[in-house]
């Protein structure tokens, strides 16, 4: 009785969470916030991520490392998020690198597989964002991986972590 009656109640709770699942959100700014073009495909994320760590030597910055995928909608909602105006406060805090890492996750649909492997990373979901110091320490190794879901986490949210 009691496993039926969890059952009712499951169904019943059904329509009201495809709801909210399904929800779309804004943002200022950009027409389509699921999509994006902040991951290059022909860039050298390495070098990229050099060049933003002798960066962040000199100026004091951290590096904000994005591994994502235009084609993945947390990945394009995070990166077009960051871009948007309530957002410069972290872009001046950080050397932001979008490294096109595809979707590891996904069989067959991973790229630039030296990138996660230079920082320890075995890829779960997309974009995984890990926070360098100058030398290229992780700094937030247990919370990058939780990320991939940036597009069901508030903006309030997303904010308040990067600019602790």
């Amino acid at each position: 009785m009691t496993r039926r009656l969890a059952l009712a109640l499951a169904t019943m709770m059904l329509p009201l969470a495809s709801v909210s699942a399904f929800e779309t959100r804004t943002i200022p700014g950009f027409a389509d916030p699921y999509k994006g073009d902040a991951f290059d495909p022909a860039a050298d994320p390495i070098a990229q991520i050099d060049a933003a760590l002798a960066t962040a030597r000199s100026s004091g910055k951290r590096v904000l490392l994005v591994m994502g995928a235009n084609e993945c909608h947390d990945s394009a909602w995070l990166a077009n998020l960051l871009a948007a105006d309530r957002f410069a406060p972290v872009r001046d805090r950080y050397e932001i690198v979008y490294a096109d890492i595809g979707m590891p996750h996904v069989r067959g649909l991973g790229r630039n597989p030296d990138v996660p492997a230079r920082f320890g990373f075995r890829i779960k979901g997309t974009p995984t964002v890990a926070i360098l110091d100058a030398e290229g320490r992780v700094l937030n190794r247990a919370a990058a991986p939780k990320w991939r879901n940036a597009a069901s986490r508030s903006d309030d949210d997303i904010y308040n972590e990067l600019m602790d």
